[in-house]
């Protein structure tokens, strides 16, 4: 009997002081919810969590702009989020957020535990003071010349451009985000992590993982070869996470952002066990030696998952490291980087007030950026709609059904006999299932979908030159094998296209089988038992006009 494996699927947190654009859903959100749905059709126990990042300067600074407190901003944005990843489909288990009791008891927990371990030390820094507001400037609320690539906009915590994580004082001609002035530098007291005591350790694991993206590898082995710095683990910021600690000078100070933020992926597997009635069951993936976890992110967050992330886990014992760190490159934009701050995005909400979010799923699944940067262009989108979703897999749907409607009266036919064109398509069904689950298990998605529509093409090569349209019209026995055929290769795609297309797939799943659960026969072909009565069939995708690239392309002409 095959064992079920543990997949715990843990998807990047996002800011929540914005929407979501294409490009977080393509970087995060569509290779995890791939990945988890896959798992979960196969029969293996998965939990998918994530969440709103609730807290840090980024929201603080929206609440700013917006003359409203962080919370409510946090609040507002939260929502969007979570009904925009709704509304694409996104099968979270828990999406949650990091304002929530729950994981403020968690990362307490941690912070406690390491410090009692002598894993945390107190220390002054310089951080930028601005004189005009009488406040610490921490993070984002300064910008400067990367010291690595001189970018002339690089954020205190990280340059955007080349990845590498910073500190304020690491900045050349600091100014001031919030009034372009230029701060001074005062010493402050803060709670730092000893990442340099987990050096080695992180290196001789890095080293072991042979089936990491080379990307992945390559920056955190990078990060690691310059030397690792303790980093400060507490901020100047009242909006966050209160340090546990009774000392009065940390009364105005919240737990770094990316220190606690990481964490709430076990905080929401713990949320989600106790929502299932069972407080321990987050133990089957946490603590249990063949548990899998497995983290989707953009490359901007690398360093914070294979060096961060993991020298908490080493520090505090007990729990299983990442089993991979699934980071995609960048999704572009018509040759502009996608991003919020600067305006040049497709937002999700106002993409799917004009067009469905399955051919976006496909569109973002064939261009995934999974080790090179990617273009999201209006043209690419309307011609894989059109070229592929209608004419190639949905009109090799339509039109097998649609001769049995006509001719058949809806039912599928007995095939009459199985010859070796028959048995080979047949196979091919099978086979595409196997190379499938091999390539989404190695988390090569895009050549997953490539096999998907390899199947899609070579059915309609093999009706074409069937054409069952013209044999029904001789002898109905003649058309009979190829039809029902076709609609076994029709349930092989049904199962085939879950993972990157699910209201599809249950579209067909309702169209030919009486129960509504497409998951009930795992991944495998259900074999379509003839006289079948197929009910309610439906058009799968609709066609484009190609106006809709020269107007959502004047969107950005100004």
């Amino acid at each position: 009997m095959k064992l079920r494996r543990k997949i715990l699927v843990g998807v990047a947190w996002p800011y929540v002081n914005g929407e979501p654009h294409l490009g977080h859903i393509a970087g995060m959100n569509m290779s995890a919810d791939i990945f988890a749905r896959f798992h979960r059709i196969s029969g293996n126990d998965v939990v998918m969590v994530s969440g709103s990042d609730m807290h840090g300067t980024p929201t603080a600074l929206k609440a700013i702009d917006e003359n409203t407190t962080p919370e409510k901003i946090a609040t507002k944005y939260h929502k969007i989020w979570e009904q925009a990843l709704n509304d694409m489909g996104f099968s979270y288990d828990l999406y949650t957020n990091t304002h929530t009791q729950e994981h403020q008891d968690v990362v307490h927990d941690i912070f406690l535990k390491l410090e009692k371990k002598d894993l945390l030390y107190e220390q002054t820094q310089s951080m930028p003071f601005s004189e005009k507001e009488k406040l610490f400037l921490s993070d984002r609320f300064v910008y400067g010349e990367c010291p690595y690539c001189d970018e002339n906009k690089a954020r205190g915590d990280q340059c955007e451009k080349c990845g590498k994580t910073l500190d304020p004082i690491d900045l050349k001609n600091i100014k001031s985000i919030r009034d372009n002035s230029t701060p001074i530098f005062k010493e402050t007291t803060h709670k730092f992590i000893k990442l340099s005591f987990f050096e080695e350790k992180l290196k001789s694991w890095i080293e072991s993982r042979s089936d990491w993206r080379q990307n992945v590898v390559n920056q955190s082995l990078g990060m690691i070869k310059e030397g690792l710095h303790d980093r400060a683990i507490t901020r100047d910021i009242e909006w966050g996470i209160p340090v546990p600690v009774s000392d009065e000078k940390y009364s105005s100070k919240s737990i770094y952002v990316w220190f606690e933020a990481v964490i709430g992926y076990l905080s929401a597997t713990k949320s989600w066990a106790k929502k299932q009635g069972d407080k321990n069951l987050w133990k089957k993936w946490w603590i249990d030696p063949d548990g899998e976890t497995y983290y989707f992110q953009g490359k901007d967050n690398i360093p914070f998952h294979t060096i961060i992330w993991p020298a908490i886990l080493l520090g505090y014992e007990e729990l299983n490291l990442p089993t991979d760190v699934v980071a995609n490159e960048y999704l572009n934009l018509g040759g502009l980087d996608f991003s919020k701050s600067k305006g040049h995005a497709v937002w999700v909400r106002e993409f799917l007030e004009s067009y469905e979010s399955e051919p976006l799923r496909y569109y973002l699944t064939k261009i995934m950026p999974e080790t090179s940067d990617s273009e999201f262009t209006w043209k690419g989108f309307v011609e894989s709609n059109n070229n592929e979703l209608v004419a190639t897999l949905g009109n090799f749907v339509h039109r097998i059904f649609n001769i049995i409607n006509k001719n058949y009266d809806g039912i599928i036919p007995d095939p009459q006999s199985i010859e070796k064109e028959d048995e080979k398509i047949l196979d091919q069904c099978k086979k595409t299932l196997i190379d499938i689950s091999s390539c989404i298990d190695s988390r090569k998605f895009r050549n997953a979908l490539n096999h998907l529509m390899q199947l899609a093409r070579d059915g309609n090569k093999y009706i074409d030159k069937k054409e069952p349209w013209k044999m029904v019209k001789i002898d109905k026995k003649l058309s009979s094998t190829s039809l029902w055929v076709g609609c076994n290769i029709i349930s092989a795609l049904r199962t085939a296209m879950y993972p990157f297309l699910p209201k599809t797939s249950d579209k067909i799943h309702n169209m030919i089988f009486d129960d509504s659960d497409t998951l009930r026969d795992g991944w495998s072909v259900r074999e379509i038992p003839p006289e079948t009565k197929l009910k309610n069939v439906k058009t799968l995708f609709i066609k484009l006009d190609e106006s809709v690239i020269e107007f959502e392309n004047g969107k950005f002409k100004d």
